[in-house]
C-alpha cells in the first residue's frame, strides 16, 4: 500500500495526517500555539513556530505509521496547506525571515487602505485581480512594512506565504501556489493567473518581490532535502506538493470541486465560499483560483474575521464557572455545558444580537473599525441567552455573505456543507440551518484542510487521477434541516443584524483610539 501526508498550518494550530491511497487514516498529530498580538488589531506569527510545528506533526505521524509496519519508502508524497498569511514572510537573499508574517487577522494597515484609495484607480486594480480594497489584503500589509519597516523593505528579496516558505526549507525551491498568489490581492492577475505587472507598478511593489514560479496545488514543488530525512523519518527526495490557501483547501476536502457547490469552514475564523468561474470584486467577496482545476475554477468566499474566536473569547472571559466545572466531566469540554444551558434558550435569544466584529470585519462590511456588540440587553437575559446569541451572531455573519454572494454566483446548490470545529457543535448546526435555510452537512470523518491536503498529495504523486480527486475521500452526513417557524423568525432578525452595522458604524469609528 502506498500513503500520503496532509499538512495544514492553521492559526493556533497545525495538524497533519497519514492517509493511504483510498483516503483511510492510519495516523494523525496536531502541535498548537498561538498568533502573537502585541498590539489591539495586531495579529503576526514567526516563521520558526511554523515550521516546529510542522515537522513534528509530520514526525509523528511518521513513527505512529512506522509503529502500524509502514516503511518510509511507502510514504510517496507530501502537501502543506496553510493559513491566508497576508503579508507573507519577508525573506533576504539569503532566505533568511526578516520580520514576523502579518497574518489575515491582522488589521494594522489602515493608513495604507486609505492611500490605496486615494492614489490608485481602485476600479482598475478590482478589474484586474478580482479583489478589494482592505487591511485584510497582503497587498495592503506589505504596503504597511514599505512605510513603518523601511529597513525590512530594503533587505526583503521575496514575500513567501507560510506554506511556500515552509516547502522552500524542506526542499530548497522557491515556489508559490496561485491560490495563495491571488489572495494576496492587489498584486495578481486573475484572469491571467500570474502576478499583474501593471498593479504591481501602481502599487509601487517591485514585481521582483513576487517569487517567479507559480505553480498548481497540485504540483510537485520539489523533493525533501536530505538534511530532512533522519529528523521526518521520510526517505530524501520524497515529493513535497505545494497545497494552498486552507479555506479552499478545506473546501476541496468537502468535496467542491464544480460551479455552485458551496462551503462553510467555521474555525477561528469563517470563511464561506463557492466555485465560480468568473468573478466582480464590486460584490464584496474575495477570489483566487481554486486548488482544484484552478486554471478555469475560482473559488470565491466571504469571511468573518471572528467566528470561533468570539465564541473562545466569550467562553474565556466569562463563562469561568462552566470551565471549572468541566474539569469533572469525562470529556472536560465546557462547551458541552454551555450549549445544554443555551438549548433551553428560545430561537432569538429573547431580543438579544451580537456583532461578532471582534478584530473589524471583513466581508461584506469591509471595516477594521468595526466592533463588537451585544444589543437588546436587559435584566431578564442570562449568560445562557448571550451565548446563544453569540452563536446566532456568527450564523447571521455567515448569511450576510451568503447574500452577498448570491449576486455573483451562477448558482448555488440547496444544501450547505459545514466543516471546521463548529461542526461538532448540534445546536450551531441547527442554527445555522434554520438562519441560513439550507440543509447543513458535515463531513463524517473528524478532518479538515489536511485531508484536502493528502488529497492533493496523492495527486500530485500520482496515485489517483483527477477523477478519483474530484470524487474526494470523504463522507457527508447531513446534521440538520431548517425549521419553518424559526427559519421565519430569524428572516426577521437578519434584516435587525444587517440594520445594525450601518447604524452603528459612526459610533464604533468614535470609540477607535486614536
Amino acid at each position: 500500500m502506498e500513503y500520503v501526508i496532509g499538512v495544514d498550518i492553521g492559526t493556533q494550530s497545525t495538524k497533519a495526517l497519514l492517509v493511504d491511497r483510498h483516503g483511510t487514516i492510519v495516523a494523525q498529530h496536531a502541535s498548537s500555539y498561538q498568533p502573537d498580538t502585541p498590539r489591539p488589531l495586531w495579529a503576526e506569527q514567526k516563521p520558526a513556530v511554523w515550521f516546529k510545528a510542522v515537522t513534528e506533526c509530520i514526525a509523528r505521524c511518521v513513527e505512529k505509521a512506522r509503529a502500524e509496519g509502514i516503511a518510509p519508502a511507502s510514504i510517496k508524497a507530501v502537501c502543506v496547506s496553510s493559513l491566508y498569511g497576508g503579508s507573507g514572510i519577508p525573506v533576504d537573499r539569503d532566505m533568511r525571515p526578516l520580520h514576523a508574517c502579518l497574518i489575515w487577522m491582522d488589521r494594522r494597515a489602515t493608513e495604507q487602505v486609505e492611500w490605496v484609495r486615494s492614489h490608485i484607480d481602485v476600479e482598475r486594480l478590482q478589474a484586474i485581480t478580482g479583489n478589494g480594497v482592505d487591511s485584510y489584503y497582503g497587498y495592503t500589509k506589505m504596503l504597511w512594512l514599505r512605510e513603518h519597516q523601511p529597513d525590512v523593505w530594503a533587505k526583503t528579496r521575496y514575500f513567501l506565504p507560510p506554506n511556500a516558505y515552509v516547502i522552500y526549507l524542506l526542499t530548497g525551491e522557491v515556489a508559490v501556489d496561485h491560490s495563495s498568489a491571488g489572495n494576496i490581492g492587489g498584486v495578481y492577475d486573475v484572469a491571467a493567473r500570474d502576478w499583474s505587472d501593471e498593479a504591481l507598478d501602481m502599487l509601487g511593489i517591485p514585481a521582483t518581490m513576487m517569487p517567479e514560479r507559480l505553480v498548481e496545488s497540485s504540483e510537485v514543488v520539489g523533493g525533501l532535502l536530505s538534511q530532512w530525512g533522519e529528523q521526518l523519518g521520510l526517505e530524501a527526495g520524497t515529493p513535497i506538493v505545494a497545497g494552498g490557501v486552507d479555506a479552499a483547501v478545506a473546501t476541496f476536502a468537502a468535496g467542491a470541486t464544480r460551479a455552485g457547490q458551496h462551503v462553510a469552514m467555521i474555525g477561528t475564523s469563517m470563511c464561506w465560499g463557492y466555485i465560480n468561474q468568473s468573478v466582480d470584486a464590486r460584490h464584496g467577496l474575495i477570489s483566487m483560483p481554486h486548488v482544484f482545476n484552478g486554471q478555469q475554477d475560482l473559488y470565491v468566499f466571504g469571511g468573518a474575521i471572528t467566528a470561533g474566536a468570539s465564541v473562545a473569547w466569550f467562553r474565556e472571559q466569562f463563562c469561568h464557572a462552566e470551565i471549572e466545572a468541566a474539569r469533572d466531566t469525562p470529556n472536560g469540554d465546557p462547551h458541552v455545558l454551555l450549549e445544554q444551558a443555551a438549548q433551553q434558550i428560545p430561537a432569538g435569544a429573547d431580543g438579544v444580537l451580537f456583532l461578532p466584529y471582534l478584530m473589524g470585519e471583513r466581508s461584506p462590511v469591509w471595516d477594521a473599525k468595526a466592533s463588537g456588540a451585544f444589543i437588546g440587553l436587559s435584566l431578564f437575559h442570562t449568560r445562557a441567552h448571550l451565548y446563544r446569541a453569540v452563536l446566532e451572531g456568527v450564523s447571521f455573519a455567515l448569511k450576510h455573505n451568503i447574500v452577498a454572494g448570491q449576486r455573483g454566483a451562477q448558482s448555488l446548490d440547496e444544501r450547505l456543507i459545514v466543516v471546521g470545529g463548529a461542526a461538532h457543535s448540534d445546536l450551531w448546526m441547527q442554527i445555522i440551518a434554520d438562519i441560513t435555510g439550507y440543509p447543513v452537512l458535515t463531513i463524517e470523518q473528524d478532518v479538515e484542510a489536511a485531508m484536502g491536503a493528502a488529497l492533493l498529495a496523492a495527486l500530485g504523486a500520482g496515485l489517483i487521477d483527477r477523477d478519483a480527486a474530484q470524487q474526494g475521500w470523504i463522507t457527508l452526513v447531513e446534521r440538520a434541516r431548517p425549521d419553518a417557524e424559526r427559519q421565519k423568525l430569524y428572516e426577521q432578525r437578519f434584516g435587525v443584524y444587517a440594520d445594525l452595522y450601518p447604524a452603528l458604524k459612526p459610533l464604533m469609528h468614535r470609540l477607535q483610539p486614536t
